[in-house]
């Protein structure tokens, strides 16, 4: 396991050079239908773009945006970024031109590195205050020239010094960028080996954007870290993109966010375990069940590949049910929690870890504690402390400080509790909570969690209705409705909505179900 003094200190360079010196031979980066390139190579393209870049007139403390898919192409390119002292500004592929503008003119970055198959995402760079143009397909220069001759000079970056400036969405409106400093992201990628260790002869395959510090730290820097060979796909993830991706990868190690997970188990288990009414009952058993769900798990691993031993999920909340199932299918899953502002891990839990309905322990170096625990439930704010926790929100010294206690521990807004273990549970976010009529506290969280459970629903959310009521505003799969539908074409009176209340899971009371809407 990397630590600290291999490294030498908490910065992306000392990282990057430590390595390349002990795995240069070895497989780094490639797309699914190529050859790796080798750590040695991966340094040789980052020093080559390091100086166009320079050429080109990028300084120490400059801003340069990235605006692709996950691809090798992309780490390559914020490691020359970050190597020159200049700040990444990594944007995700899903913004909008709106979006996109709003987040290169907050940041001030005057030069951008672009997928092809993005350009048209910002047809005008110039109007939204960029000079220089590069294709991260090629690292080919559209526009923009160069300003000076030679190499880049070896510049000395401190841990402290901005590495990234990370935008948590494309506001149109008041743009918040997170700072992250090196320390931030390379201690986090350090510490995180607590949960799953990773070696050279690991392989990953990605299918989260690496502009996500989720995807960025435990899904690039930590293999990076390790030697550990990383491999994308060249095209945005379809279910048959994916699956042939499995099959040539084989991967040890993938990261995920929950949705992926669930709709298997809701497409694919639950269907095989309730189409017939033999099968339906032995699957109400929980001794049968369980066995249902190891068969189960041991066809899900070999979708996967056969060699998965870690299959981490962040970015939201894993659905209660789905988590159970896991554990009963012996897959190896892991729960990890953090926020863009924490570079992303605070809490987890590796495969052998993990306990349904709660994250897990807090991450080695990081201090976690209830902020104003009810005295009854024990819920309250979970604050953070540690080398992890940002800079700050890019100038807007007002936010930054809003968000941090007078005392210096930082608010995640996330409500949540300890048990006598020390593992943390979350109840959900703190501006979602509603006060019932009785005074009680709800998570409107738990309740989408189970109407989610309900085979034609795709999402939902519970707000505050009238009277103290709670409403779900409902969002149906419409090709699973019309299916339900031409099933039953002689039932008279039968129409989309009413499928919805086929009896599946009892619902909470004082929930009232809307007909289709999102």
């Amino acid at each position: 396991m990397e630590t600290i003094q291999d490294v030498g200190a908490y910065t992306l360079t000392g990282l990057l050079e430590n390595s390349i010196k002990k795995f240069g031979p070895r497989p780094a980066l490639a797309f699914v239908s190529s050859e790796p390139l080798s750590y040695d190579q991966v340094g040789e393209k980052i020093n080559t773009v390091k100086n166009l870049l320079y050429r080109l007139g990028v300084n120490a403390g400059d801003k340069v945006a990235l605006l692709s898919p996950s691809s090798p192409n992309w780490g390559i390119a914020y490691f020359a970024i970050v190597s020159l002292g200049a700040i990444a500004v990594p944007l995700l592929p899903g913004f909008t031109t709106n979006e996109v503008i709003a987040c290169v003119q907050h940041s001030g970055a005057k030069t951008l590195i672009i997928s092809s198959r993005l350009m048209d995402v910002l047809p005008d760079p110039s109007g939204a205050g960029v000079s220089t143009v590069i294709k991260i397909d090629d690292f080919e220069v559209t526009s923009g020239a160069e300003q000076r001759t030679g190499d880049a000079p070896e510049v000395f970056i401190t841990e402290d010094e901005t590495a990234s400036i990370i935008y948590t969405s494309g506001t149109t409106g008041r743009s918040k960028g997170v700072e992250l400093t090196h320390k931030n992201v390379v201690f986090t990628a350090i510490q995180g080996q607590f949960f799953q260790r990773i070696n050279k002869f690991d392989i990953g395959l990605s299918i989260l954007p690496l502009s996500h510090v989720y995807e960025f730290t435990i899904g690039f820097l930590m293999f990076i870290l390790n030697g550990a060979c990383i491999f994308y796909l060249e095209k945005n993830p379809t279910v048959s993109s994916l699956l042939s991706a499995l099959k040539i990868v084989r991967p040890t190690l993938m990261l995920s966010v929950p949705a992926i997970i669930e709709k298997i188990y809701k497409n694919k288990v639950v269907p095989t375990f309730t189409e017939k009414p033999a099968v339906r009952r032995l699957y109400k058993m929980p001794p049968f069940r369980k066995i249902f769900h190891r068969i189960a798990g041991r066809s899900l691993k070999k979708t996967f590949g056969s060699r998965l031993v870690f299959f981490g999920i962040g970015g939201s909340k894993v659905d209660p049910v789905v988590e159970k199932f896991m554990k009963e299918a012996k897959f190896p899953y892991a729960i990890g929690y953090g926020l863009t502002e924490t570079s992303p891990l605070l809490a987890g839990a590796g495969p052998k870890q993990t306990k349904p309905g709660t994250i897990g322990f807090a991450m080695p170096g990081v201090e976690l504690k209830i902020l104003d625990p009810d005295s009854e439930t024990g819920v309250g704010e979970v604050v953070a402390k540690g080398p992890n926790v940002m800079k700050g929100y890019y100038n807007d010294p007002q936010l930054t400080a809003s968000v941090f206690t007078g005392d210096g521990w930082f608010k995640t807004g996330d409500l949540g509790l300890f048990d006598k273990k020390n593992r943390l549970s979350l109840k959900g976010r703190s501006k979602n909570m509603i006060l019932g009529a009785s005074g009680e506290n709800i998570y409107p969280e738990d309740i989408e969690f189970v109407l989610n459970q309900h085979p034609l629903v795709t999402d939902s959310l519970v707000v505050e209705g009238d009277n103290s009521s709670l409403v779900a505003l409902v969002q149906l799969d419409e090709d699973k409705l019309k299916a339900e539908a031409e099933k039953n074409p002689q039932t008279p009176g039968r129409s989309y909505p009413d499928l919805l209340m086929m009896p599946y899971r009892k619902l909470p009371t004082g929930c009232s179900i809307p007909g289709n809407r999102s």
